[in-house]
């Protein structure tokens, strides 16, 4: 445990986990994106769903998809700036399941260039959240570290081509998930580095055998 563990984090409140752990889950569904949202659904679950009002979940999640930071004193605004921007914001109660952490929700995400992706996400306390779900694949990872998440075929050599141009171009590596639904099928992999991956070597991941697609994923 550490210091960020007991007072949490610099924040609008009322509420670390309600609020600015809210804010961060929408800033990073913004991230996985890619780009500046056109249209988002917001499922709520649980104490998510129960709560969201008085603890301005709502607007914290709303301050997060515009890129805003924890302490932003525009928070209390944040629909008027959604409005304003002419983004197309609605949320519903949802049911994730038993297993699903109180604090849970889904995003449902279009953006400006016709993108699209699915999200969930827990607030699990202290303003930290973990990202459990990304267009219907389970994964599992913080948001605190730059990030690079592919999906690819799951083939031998697919995850050391990645992992070999990182270490070429002196990116290290932090820490690394990978997630398949079956053996041979298609697979998700996190790599988090503790410095961002640029343009270059974005561009030379989405190019390697095997790699279907290539998302950067980065708070700043």
């Amino acid at each position: 445990m550490n210091i960020f563990d007991v007072i949490g984090p610099v924040m609008i409140g009322p509420s670390s986990s309600h609020t600015a752990g809210a804010v961060r889950l929408g800033k990073l569904a913004l991230a996985i994106l890619g780009e500046p949202v056109k249209e988002a659904v917001i499922g709520l679950h649980g104490s998510f769903a129960e709560t969201y009002k008085g603890h301005g979940t709502d607007l914290a999640l709303a301050a997060g998809l515009q890129g805003w930071a924890t302490d932003d004193e525009r928070i209390p605004k944040a629909f008027e700036a959604i409005q304003q921007a002419g983004i197309v914001l609605s949320f519903k109660a949802i049911n994730l399941g038993d297993l699903a952490h109180p604090n849970s929700v889904k995003f449902w995400l279009t953006g400006i260039n016709g993108n699209t992706c699915k999200v969930v996400g827990t607030s699990i306390g202290g303003g930290r959240v973990c990202i459990t779900n990304i267009d219907d694949f389970p994964v599992d990872f913080s948001g605190e570290f730059p990030a690079i998440l592919t999906m690819h075929n799951d083939r031998p050599g697919a995850i050391a081509f990645v992992t070999n141009i990182l270490s070429t171009h002196g990116v290290n590596v932090a820490q690394m998930r990978v997630f398949r639904k079956q053996k041979g099928g298609l697979a998700a992999m996190i790599v988090e580095t503790d410095q961002p991956v640029n343009d270059a070597e974005f561009e030379l991941i989405g190019k390697l055998p095997h790699i279907e697609s290539v998302r950067r994923i980065q708070l700043g």
